[in-house]
């Protein structure tokens, strides 16, 4: 492997999904590897939206009190690293240039791997190799059959708010889902799922863990007393303690006290040592792009990874801190995504929408035809040629307006139009 990007393309060379479901293949290469993975311990973390913001807080906290925390997470937004962190600090690229090398004869051997297993194996390479402490370790997709399950019972099993998306692959009711996501579900775990969890899913996820005697913690949002909400945050008070959450939007109240109760749950049953210093600044120092990031002021620009339906509603409720500001979205959607769903709760919010495609994707849906579905709404929808273009049309308007710009409908979009605004 000569340099790092050489490691990248035979990385994106893997393939997306496997012939069938299954960690056969996982383990084969895990015991080739010498099992690293038996040598961390974990938290958890699946659910349909709300992962990663937890993810980053768990680890913030955790990190704040002193340990070596291990964070990975997908996908990525500016650096592919930001998937393998330790302590904040991506891998370095010599450090996964030598993994890769390392691990491709072995990957050779297994034969059939996707791209995603082999970056797990990676980042468990990682983590062993640095001693963390603990490892903030999020699902890719599911969790009975995903890579990460590889793993034996984490300490604390995160289930964060659950909707339907990836239902060709996961089922097409949120109990089927739930189901899929229950799998990493262990017996000897402590479990922790979302103040805000659907009933149905909850139902599911009680059932589960009954069946494995484990008992189940839920964060009460009754108990939170909201102090002040804006673009810049929250600041509430929750079981004594005063805390400030830099991330906008009611839905990020409830990924920070699953992240509280996470913690919670190390402290009082493993002896993990967490102060309430370290609580109140590991979820205050949060950083986490494209989340209703604000990421120009004139005109204002926010970037916000919304899209399925569930994190569409979030994004509706925390788009009312704009207190009726005109805005044009820019949205661009992957096909195999309930672009329909999102244009359906989001519709109200905008006064117009540029549509885009995006481009590069094998996945990605036409721009004209997500227009097409936003006009079917009565929604005032264009296509445009670029992302560049969308985003220049967008901030033309907004800025003679005086409104707003809010980009959403993937993540990918988000990444590409954060890097493009980020050069300017």
């Amino acid at each position: 492997m000569s340099d790092y990007w050489e490691a990248l393309d035979y990385i994106h060379g893997q393939k997306r999904f496997g012939k069938t479901p299954g960690l056969d293949n996982m383990r084969k290469l895990m015991e080739l590897l010498g099992n690293p993975q038996k040598k961390l311990k974990f938290i958890h973390v699946a659910g349909t939206n709300g992962k990663g913001s937890t993810c980053a807080m768990i680890a913030g906290i955790l990190q704040t009190a002193g340990y070596r925390v291990g964070l990975y997470t997908s996908p990525y937004i500016v650096d592919f690293r930001e998937r393998i962190q330790v302590n904040g600090e991506m891998i370095p690229k010599e450090a996964l240039t030598e993994l890769v090398e390392r691990i491709q004869p072995m990957v050779e051997q297994v034969g059939e791997l996707t791209e995603f297993e082999l970056i797990t194996a990676l980042g468990f390479c990682w983590f062993a190799q640095q001693n963390c402490d603990i490892v903030v370790l999020e699902v890719g997709l599911g969790g009975r059959f995903d890579a990460t399950n590889v793993i034996d019972a984490p300490l604390v099993a995160v289930i964060t708010p659950i909707g339907l998306d990836h239902t060709q692959v996961l089922g097409d009711t949120i109990q089927q889902i739930a189901r899929e996501k229950c799998g990493i579900l262990k017996p000897g775990s402590r479990v922790v799922t979302s103040g805000n969890q659907d009933v149905d899913a909850l139902a599911v996820i009680l059932e589960t863990a009954c069946a494995n005697q484990m008992v189940v913690v839920q964060p009460t949002l009754k108990a939170a007393e909201q102090v002040h909400m804006t673009l810049e945050g929250t600041d509430l008070i929750y079981n004594g303690y005063q805390l400030h959450i830099p991330l906008a939007g009611k839905h990020q109240i409830d990924n920070a006290l699953t992240a509280f109760e996470a913690v919670s749950e190390l402290e009082l049953h493993y002896g993990f040592q967490v102060s309430a210093e370290a609580i109140k600044k590991g979820i205050a120092g949060v950083r986490f792009p494209g989340r209703m990031e604000v990421v120009c002021q004139d005109p204002l620009t926010i970037l916000d990874g919304a899209h399925n339906p569930h994190g569409a509603k979030a994004l509706k409720e925390a788009l009312s801190l704009l207190e009726g500001r005109p805005i044009t979205a820019v949205m661009g959607v992957l096909e195999d995504k309930d672009s329909e769903g999102v244009l359906e709760l989001l519709a109200p919010c905008f006064k117009r929408l540029i549509c885009v495609t995006l481009y590069g994707n094998p996945r990605a849906l036409d721009g004209h035809a997500l227009a097409a579905q936003a006009d079917a709404l009565g929604l005032q929808a264009s296509a445009a040629h670029s992302l560049e273009e969308g985003l220049e049309l967008a901030q033309m308007v907004a800025q003679a307006e005086k409104g707003v710009v809010v980009v959403c409908g993937s993540l990918y979009l988000v990444s590409g139009l954060r890097k493009i605004l980020k050069e300017r």
